[in-house]
């Protein structure tokens, strides 16, 4: 798939943001906040110009911050009050944000103040819509490390709002990108640093890769079974029916669309003296299953979060009200972050153990030792399948949930916090993994199917293998499989392999997302 174009511009219509829109600015659109939704942010920015020059305490107006919300601020100091809270707050480390993942984080932001409960005035969206110009975006340095995902993402959200004013240090090629830096009202830093659009962004970005390589492992897992000519019995609809899982039964069902037509399939029926498969491709639809309804279970969350309000304090716009409250605090975020690790960690255990089933010659049926055929002499894909397992041992460590790990900070103002930044950051990491390790598993099941001759497998299955021989050859003689496990991982990661074996083989709920996954690139 093909980024989106430079002109696309996506309108956001606060809270009525699905993923689809979120998939198009993950690809490179732009966004731009529904106009019929200024009025409302016109009227919040009121109240709060009116409170910021009033007698009342009103936090983060005419106060400090966290700890030091009882020290008062005079009107006269209003603006270098929300400098001073945005380059204070500025202590991120770390790598660089990736371009896309900030292109969405400023689109959920312009979707959260477009509601009209942040206060701020049109122009913090109108610069926030500005700097989604490539010249712009390819300046911001957002670090990824510093943010405990309550007081929302405060230090990477920080970083932003400062290339917003013009800060020197965060601010080169500001004025080359055709920018006026932006001096900021009463509450304006704090809304643009309060909130969860770090960690949102992060997340939905692996979500939305994490349904395409769901759906890919379907695949995969399809063609394992016909390489180790293992029974399809099942994946029969009676045996998901009477388990009633929604998942599960989908799954079921692809498999059984993906197969259908397999010679291999059919000789397994003859002559055949074993019983049961190994769970590995015997319960994919149940395993498998569990992770698709975990994946779609994050999802609901996720694009609630997209549509939210998440700073503090919050203007109600129809009695006049600024209240303080917690939807800074990233907990929902934080637990659909350690839903989609746990999903992404479980889809590469299964397919591991198939990647080593099919080099065993103790479970391949038939298949010589690590798919090679001269072994001895060769090594085949013996290292394939370690590389493999040291990708799923990884992706194991890293999904323990962070969610759990709170740690106080901020003089206990802030004594409980949901680490969802680390929650959603580590995300990319384990999508990395997994794509590799079902690259792994198409080599190696392909291989294996081709072994099988003069038995072919299904005309599904089959059109998914030529379009893999076309990037990667069959193994013959050891060769430098590095590269082939790279090739592999382009087309694991683009929406061609799906498309090969057929896209009415998959569940509706994964097709919807796949045409604007964001990690699928022309291969």
């Amino acid at each position: 798939m093909t980024a989106s174009p430079d002109d696309e511009v996506v309108t956001l219509t606060p809270g009525e943001i699905g993923f689809p829109a979120l998939a198009r600015i993950l690809c490179g659109a732009r966004s731009r906040l529904d106009p019929a939704a200024l009025p409302r942010v016109e009227a919040a920015a009121a109240i709060v110009a009116h409170a910021a020059q009033g007698d009342t305490a009103v936090y983060g107006v005419n106060t400090g911050f966290g700890k030091l919300a009882s020290k008062r601020i005079s009107p006269s100091d209003t603006a270098t009050l929300q400098r001073n809270l945005i380059v204070s707050h500025c202590c991120g480390v770390g790598v660089k944000m990736p371009a896309e993942v900030l292109r969405l984080m400023i689109a959920l932001k312009i979707a959260s103040l477009g509601r009209g409960a942040s206060g701020v005035r049109p122009d913090v969206i109108a610069m926030l819509e500005a700097i989604q110009d490539r010249r712009a975006l390819g300046t911001i340095v957002i670090p990824v490390q510093g943010s405990v995902g309550a007081s929302g993402d405060l230090a990477p959200l920080a970083h932003l709002a400062a290339f917003m004013m013009g800060e020197p240090q965060v601010s080169h090629g500001f004025t080359q990108a055709g920018l006026t830096p932006l001096v900021l009202g009463p509450k304006e830093g704090l809304a643009l640093i309060n909130g969860t659009q770090f960690s949102t962004a992060y997340a939905i970005a692996a979500l939305l890769s994490a349904q395409h390589l769901a759906a890919t492992a379907m695949l995969t897992g399809a063609l394992s079974v016909d390489a180790a000519m293992a029974s399809t019995v099942p994946f029969r609809p009676e045996i998901q029916a009477l388990r009633g899982q929604v998942g599960q039964t989908a799954v079921g069902a692809t498999l059984t669309a993906l197969l259908e037509g397999s010679e291999i399939r059919r000789a397994h029926l003859v002559g055949d003296t074993r019983v049961q498969d190994p769970y590995c491709l015997r319960c994919q639809p149940q395993v498998m299953g569990a992770a698709i309804d975990l994946l779609d279970s994050a999802a609901r969350t996720l694009v609630i979060e997209a549509n939210a309000v998440t700073d503090n304090p919050l203007v109600l716009v129809e009695t006049g009200e600024i209240v303080s409250g917690g939807n800074f605090h990233a907990e929902p975020v934080a637990f659909a972050a350690d839903q989609i690790a746990i999903a992404i960690s479980e889809i590469g255990a299964l397919a591991e153990r198939r990647i080593a089933t099919l080099v065993d010659p103790a479970l391949n049926f038939g298949l010589p030792p690590f798919l090679t055929p001269e072994p001895g002499l060769n090594s085949g894909f013996m290292i394939a399948e370690v590389t493999a397992a040291a990708l799923f041992a990884e992706n194991k460590h890293l999904a323990n949930p962070c969610s759990i790990d709170s740690t106080p900070t901020s003089a206990n103002q802030e004594d409980h916090v949901s680490m969802a930044a680390h929650a959603a950051v580590r995300l990319q990491r384990m999508i990395a993994n997994l794509s590799r390790i079902l690259a792994i598993e198409l080599l190696v099941a392909a291989q294996g199917i081709g072994l099988r001759a003069p038995l072919i497998t299904s005309p599904a299955l089959q059109r998914a293998i030529t379009r893999l021989r076309r990037d990667v050859p069959a193994l013959g003689p050891d060769r430098f499989m590095a590269n082939d496990i790279e090739a592999a991982t382009r087309l694991v990661m683009s929406s061609h392999l799906i498309a090969a074996g057929g896209r009415a083989a998959f569940p509706e709920t994964l097709l919807s997302l796949l045409d604007d996954m964001p990690g699928a690139r022309t291969a």
